[in-house]
């Protein structure tokens, strides 16, 4: 008959063989104290260890890489978690501070991720400064959309389809684009006393000011992916689209409910300026090219070669194309608001 290494050394009792980690190690069920782990592990080992030769050497080797095993298991912080799970324990994993599960959490309880790939998508985050989310999406963990719904469930947000949402042109003509390109959010309808705007992370304060001062109402958040977002602003936001208003007084603006104003202020991003600035200097560039040219083939031949006056660098042309050069320069870079 077989030896019960269990019963005649440890003092377990005849049931579930082999026993889980905590009846092997002699501890309650789901002890969270690691030295105490350590403590029982060391006791026992050294017990083990006096079989360790004779007739049952093979027996003590094999159970004492299991006390080991064991041990190992229950001093790692996140390989405990899993196992423990795996025992029916409930763990809750809600952040003290904000009241939140993680997002992980969430993709683990669906059946999506398993306890190793969310370790591998924890690591990759941190080796490369990305956000879990992200991290997920780069490994293709997890695609894009679902990464954003648990990521909202993680918020306490909803999660919105882009596709299926048309937002209100008097809302868009209202928040520069500028501003949805900083935030990467894109502004969608008034809905029960508040503004909703799509966003790809928790908006932040001057975001929520920016809002609550142009419409006079709240922002609500929903969540939505980073390309929904970013290809909606490049669809609702394209170059001439819309004449953006300007930033309201304090206190000053509610939100539309109707069409827009059609006398509103164009204001220009930085970008915007900037490249109104290139396009004067290569237009103010190719003026004064043209009229030197004019002097040297046209104005010479008509008016200098006739009165023979071949030493004098011809310079009319330049006269003229410096000052209209100039008023090319300005009407791009200070253009009239209407």
């Amino acid at each position: 008959m077989a030896l019960d290494v269990y019963k005649e050394w440890l003092g377990i009792p005849e049931g579930q063989r082999p026993p889980d980690h905590y009846q092997l190690l002699r501890l309650v069920q789901f002890e969270d104290d690691a030295e105490k782990v350590r403590k029982n592990y060391k006791k026992l080992n050294g017990h083990v260890r006096k079989y360790a030769t004779g007739q049952y050497s093979v027996e003590s080797q094999d159970l004492l890489n299991e006390l080991a095993k064991a041990m190992l298991c229950l001093t790692d912080e996140e390989t405990k978690q899993e196992y423990d799970q795996s025992l029916g324990r409930v763990i809750d994993d809600t952040d003290a501070t904000t009241g939140r599960r993680p997002m992980t959490s969430y993709l683990q309880d669906d059946g999506v991720l398993s306890a190793e790939q969310i370790r591998e998508a924890k690591a990759h985050a941190e080796r490369s400064g990305l956000s879990i989310r992200d991290a997920l999406v780069q490994l293709k963990l997890v695609e894009a959309d679902v990464a954003a719904r648990a990521f909202a469930r993680e918020l306490g947000r909803p999660y919105v389809d882009l596709a299926d949402m048309l937002p209100d042109d008097s809302v868009l003509d209202q928040v520069p684009r500028a501003i949805v390109r900083r935030h990467v959010c894109l502004p969608l309808f008034a809905d029960n006393g508040g503004l909703l705007v799509a966003c790809v992370e928790e908006p932040d304060s001057e975001l929520e000011d920016e809002i609550r001062l142009r419409f006079s109402l709240p922002i609500r958040p929903v969540i939505a992916t980073p390309l929904a977002i970013n290809q909606g602003i490049a669809k609702y936001y394209a170059a001439g689209l819309r004449k953006e208003a300007a930033a309201p007084a304090k206190g000053a603006g509610k939100a539309t409910s109707g069409k827009s104003s059609s006398k509103q202020t164009e204001v220009l991003s930085e970008e915007d300026k900037a490249q109104r600035k290139q396009l004067g200097l290569i237009g103010m560039c190719w003026s004064v090219i043209g009229f030197s040219l004019l002097d040297s083939f046209v104005f010479y031949d008509l008016f200098y070669k006739p009165i023979k006056l071949p030493g004098i660098v011809p310079f009319s042309g330049i006269l003229i194309g410096l000052p209209l050069a100039f008023l090319i320069y300005l009407s791009y870079v200070k253009p009239n608001s209407k």
